[in-house]
């Protein structure tokens, strides 16, 4: 049997081996760390120099979670906690509830993702499909869809004989119930690629 402290020190090396400590002049755009208890990623990092009083870094983080903008002054020296943050590719499998269920195109191992997390872009996500993950500590906290999908137009109206409108575009379902705009000459059963980052029309896929 595994001792009580052994145990404790198993918990700590694993908690350690998530995150470490970091001067915040050790901090670089990109970085997650975890800051008034809720993990944020840097999006700006600027040193300043005053003329009276020491140097400072006055840095923004958006949170993860809530994806508000926070802006943090940090002396040089100050202590903050970096997480390590695990970033791989799975294949999305199926909805779940308020859940997507995603598997590890390596282990095969399966995780169940909040839809949240995807944002907007999880309306475009088709089986089979291979999306980016990243983990701390074995708790999902970013996910990405990729850029652009491609999707069958599964209804549409049919084009107006003899309107050539320049730009005009009309109402499509496509094959995953998602409502886009497309040209005019797009048809029922073709298939067209989105940008799932805007939900836009971007060409027809022959």
């Amino acid at each position: 049997m595994m001792g009580f402290h052994n145990l404790i020190y198993l918990w700590a090396l694993n908690f350690y081996n998530s995150i470490f400590m970091a001067k915040a002049s050790e901090i670089k755009v990109g970085n997650i760390l975890r800051y008034n208890g809720e993990l944020v990623t840097v999006t700006e990092v600027l040193h300043r120099t005053p003329g009276k009083g020491g140097a400072f870094y006055l840095d923004k983080f958006r949170n993860i979670k809530t994806g508000k903008i926070v802006e943090a002054r940090l002396a040089t020296d100050e202590q903050v906690e970096i997480c390590r943050v695990e970033t791989n590719d799975f294949q999305y499998l199926y909805e779940d509830g308020d859940f997507m269920v995603i598997m590890d195109n390596t282990s095969y191992e399966q995780h169940n993702i909040p839809k949240a997390l995807f944002g907007p872009a999880v309306k475009f996500l088709k089986e089979g499909m291979n999306v980016i993950v990243s983990f701390e500590s074995e708790e999902p906290i970013m996910a990405t869809a990729p850029n652009f999908v491609e999707l069958e137009v599964t209804y549409t109206e049919p084009a107006v004989k003899g309107d050539t409108s320049s730009g005009a575009l009309k109402n499509a379902t496509t094959e995953n119930g998602v409502e886009i705009k497309v040209p005019l000459f797009v048809n029922q059963g073709d298939k067209v690629k989105v940008d799932t980052r805007t939900g836009d029309y971007v060409e027809r896929v022959k």
